[in-house]
């Protein structure tokens, strides 16, 4: 965890699911309910930087995260993006 870090800061408390590589938490502005980002756990500028086993992990988190937002929210479907760069 970096100090500094908008995604580290308080991480563990709006962390919904984990992995060795990988958190998913729940957005601090949601803009829909069940809102939740997948971050990498390592700090890197581009998901272009990550490792095969590093984006192996944030989708095994987006399968996870699907299964408990269906369970908690039964969404009419789900928005996946990518923010990279500016």
């Amino acid at each position: 965890m970096t100090p500094h870090c908008p995604f580290c800061a308080g991480a563990e408390a709006r962390a919904v699911g984990a992995n060795d590589l990988a958190w998913a938490l729940r957005d601090a502005y949601p803009v829909s309910p069940g809102h939740t980002l997948l971050v990498p756990r390592r700090h890197v500028a581009s998901f272009f930087e990550l490792t095969g086993d590093e984006q192996s992990a944030l989708l095994d988190l987006a399968r996870r995260q699907k299964t408990a937002l269906d369970a908690e929210f039964a969404p009419a479907g789900y928005n996946l993006g990518i923010n990279d760069g500016a």
